[in-house]
């Protein structure tokens, strides 16, 4: 039963993450925080642990998703690699941070700019995205009207704000996907579904560094990874096949309602903190 448990939970979690390029680790780890206050089986379940274990597991949710929009070639490949120049570096200096800070009202405050960022990809068609300079990464792409998009940024540019989501990613504990996937839209023009798959290549990416460390702290649990990994592995492909099968309006409105979850998740964990 308990290994059943946690297939559909890993199955639900990529599923979920792969559609909208969350990575899948904020259903993973409250999911195994409340398994742990409610049954004795997952009583070993630290939050570290519940950390270090989802982060194993988004590296499959990552690479699964990855090959699956590959065939779909939805990723933009050098803009992940340009993008992850910044989140890798951000990422550590986020729980750097972390250390020495008070994250309680941070969480509240950051909380509601999730909420917010949800609201402004309500309006995102009226918001001129960033200009790109003549020396900039210029892209192009058909959607699924047909249609030839447009879409680029300045790598200084890219590599920056990359830095800024990587840090809060560390800094709070969530998928840099949360924030990624809104910038690539609102800001660099990204098709909804090319920002998606593109940020599901950044999970894998950042998931494969994030975990050695914790990793070598002793927090996975290789009894619960192992249940888990091929839900997340199947899961990934079935979200990636779901997403191409979704409007770009319909993966941008199944990102908002995850986005305020988010936002809901981290205001209730920095009140409760204080």
């Amino acid at each position: 039963m308990e290994w059943i448990l946690l297939l559909i939970l890993g199955l639900a979690a990529a599923i979920s993450g792969s559609i909208m390029g969350l990575g899948g680790g904020i259903i993973i780890v409250p999911a195994l925080m409340i398994l742990s206050n409610y049954s004795e089986l997952f009583s070993g379940i630290t939050p570290q642990v519940a950390v270090g274990t989802s982060l194993l597991i988004m590296i499959f949710t990552g690479l699964s998703s990855t090959l699956a929009y590959l065939k779909q070639k939805k990723v933009d490949v050098k803009s992940g690699l340009i993008f992850f120049a910044g989140s890798g570096p951000g990422a550590l200096f986020g729980v750097w941070l972390n250390k020495d800070i008070n994250v309680d009202v941070f969480l509240i405050a950051f909380g509601a700019f999730i909420i917010f960022v949800s609201f402004v990809l309500m309006i995102r068609k009226r918001i001129k995205p960033l200009k790109r300079s003549s020396k900039g990464i210029k892209r192009s792409y058909v959607n699924e009207y047909g249609k030839t998009v447009h879409y680029g940024y300045h790598p200084a540019v890219g590599i920056t704000i990359a830095f800024v989501v990587g840090m809060f990613s560390g800094l709070f504990g969530i998928g840099g996907g949360s924030l990624m996937v809104p910038a690539m839209i609102i800001l660099f023009a990204f098709p909804p579904h090319l920002a998606v798959a593109t940020s599901m290549f950044l999970v894998f990416l950042s998931a494969l560094i994030s975990s050695v460390s914790h990793i070598s702290l002793g927090n996975v649990d290789w009894y619960y990874a192992m249940a888990l990994i091929p839900g997340a592995w199947i899961g990934g492909q079935l979200g990636a096949a779901i997403n191409r099968k979704l409007t770009s309006d319909t993966v941008v409105i199944l990102l908002r309602v995850f986005l305020i979850i988010i936002g809901i998740r981290l205001i209730y964990q920095g009140i409760m903190s204080l």
